[in-house]
């Protein structure tokens, strides 16, 4: 197994993990613009996307997007799109992939926004302190 930041040339590649996670999460596939969108948000270091391979394959993705937090007074990173194929789960891949994208992006801290049914599998991988509740700004 081998865990990398996907640079823009590696997006093409990877784009059904994105695809199959917006699914299993409930939303929408992304289009081509959409896509096209976080090909150049990889490429000007907006977002930082990881993946992981097996048999040099794609089997597992996430994204870090890079901020500052006064949690702990330093760059920090949110963490997103985080998917793995269901036939890969429960290898360890999940584990491996969250350490790589939180050495690999530099941040002090990740912050994760999930669904209360998956605040158990956050907190086995490592997000483990509360910080209140995540709510998205709804300008309607």
């Amino acid at each position: 197994m081998r865990c990398y930041r996907a640079k823009p040339e590696d997006m093409a590649g990877i784009e059904h993990l994105h695809a199959a996670y917006k699914l299993e999460i409930g939303e929408d596939a992304p289009d081509r613009e959409g896509l096209d969108n976080l090909r150049k948000a990889v490429e000007e270091g907006t977002i930082l996307f990881y993946a992981c391979e097996e048999d040099g394959h794609p089997v597992g993705c996430c994204s870090v997007s890079p901020t500052f937090s006064t949690f702990n007074y330093q760059k920090a990173g949110v963490f997103e799109d985080f998917y793995i194929l269901p036939e890969y789960r429960h290898r360890g891949i999940a584990r491996k992939l969250v350490e790589f994208a939180f050495r690999d992006s530099g941040v002090g801290s990740l912050t994760v926004g999930c669904a209360d049914c998956d605040r158990g599998l956050y907190a086995a991988l490592g997000f483990s302190i509360p910080l209140g509740n995540l709510l998205a700004y709804d300008p309607e």
